[in-house]
């Protein structure tokens, strides 16, 4: 993992666990893999079993698994592995298991705010009460916004979607979903309505993108898709900023005709001079969504639970497979 972020994610209580059930060098961060680092760790690296890894992991190719002779699992203490884990790792027979699943509860809770905060136009009214400080005339302003009856689009039935979902269930909304591996008698199940994309969001008060990032997905917002938002709905990206036209995207919000909350952009931090700092249709974050803080430890618990069952003999309990990340983040 990075040479930072152990510090903070591996606290005292977690290396006690992974210690009563595993010899665990403490004491070792790897960040290169490289034929420039092989010999300074080369003893531990050929001794090792399991990789607990995090953010900043070095990538694992066929050059850097010689130096792993007995590795035989990758336990990620975060979401998606794809930065590291190569195909290399399949060909191998090496185990790996994800906290993504952890990480999807902050992201899901995150868009549910947005959603909320999008139906009664919390940003619009907050900008204007702090302009005028003066007590606005509500009712005639925001006569068509609340979240009673509202339509949310939810674009991925992905471990966040799902969960997002989930959470949207004790509301008034009417929620439709669009996936393409989700058929009828599973969106009913999930208590939602399946539609294609287009008429997601034609129809959709609130659409939020819950999508991987794949070649295929890659700019599935475009400028045509758009311009289908209604005039007054909210684009929510929690997802990945490549999976929207950022610059088709301003070019709505500068009008004012649609909002949007963007915890992802492309690229990462949009250029000094862009529109999307300022625009009072716009709550930019810079990728927050996901583990902050406190709930770092939520993902680390969950992957110390993984190396646990693996010293018990026990299946992983979050494996990730090859075909699986053909479909996720």
């Amino acid at each position: 993992m990075g040479a930072d972020i152990h510090h903070r994610l591996l606290t005292e209580g977690a290396l006690d666990r992974l210690a009563s059930v595993a010899r665990v060098d403490t004491t070792t961060t790897v960040t290169d893999l490289t034929t420039t680092a092989q010999g300074v760790h080369a003893d531990q690296l050929a001794r090792t079993e399991i990789l607990f890894t995090h953010w900043g992991a070095p990538e694992l190719t066929e050059e850097a698994l010689r130096r792993l002779p007995r590795l035989r699992a990758v336990v990620h203490a975060a979401g998606s592995v794809k930065h590291h884990v190569t195909e290399a790792v399949w060909r191998r027979g090496i185990t790996v298991s994800s906290a993504a699943a952890a990480n999807a509860l902050p992201v899901a809770e995150f868009t549910l705010a947005a959603i909320l905060f999008a139906g009664k136009r919390v940003l619009d009214i907050a900008q204007r009460y702090a302009t005028t400080r003066a007590r606005p005339d509500l009712l005639p302003y925001y006569s068509g916004h609340g979240n009673y009856r509202r339509t949310v689009g939810i674009v991925g039935a992905s471990r966040i979607g799902r969960r997002v979902i989930d959470l949207l269930r004790p509301h008034d909304f009417d929620v439709l979903l669009h996936d393409p591996y989700v058929d009828a008698a599973e969106a009913r199940g999930l208590g939602v309505t399946p539609v294609t994309l287009d008429q997601l969001v034609r129809r959709s008060d609130v659409v939020s993108v819950h999508a991987p990032q794949l070649p295929e997905t890659r700019h599935m917002f475009d400028a045509r898709r758009i311009a289908l938002l209604k005039d007054g709905a909210t684009l929510v990206n929690t997802a990945r900023g490549s999976l929207v036209d950022t610059a088709a995207l301003t070019a709505h919000l500068v009008t004012g005709r649609v909002h949007a909350v963007l915890d992802v952009t492309e690229p990462d931090v949009p250029p000094a001079d862009s529109p999307l700092y300022t625009l009072p249709n716009v709550l930019l974050t810079p990728h927050i969504a996901g583990s902050l803080g406190s709930e770092l430890h939520r993902m680390t618990d969950w992957a110390v639970d993984e190396v646990v069952r693996y010293a018990q003999g026990l299946p992983f309990a979050y494996e990730v497979g090859p075909e699986e990340l053909s479909r996720s983040a």
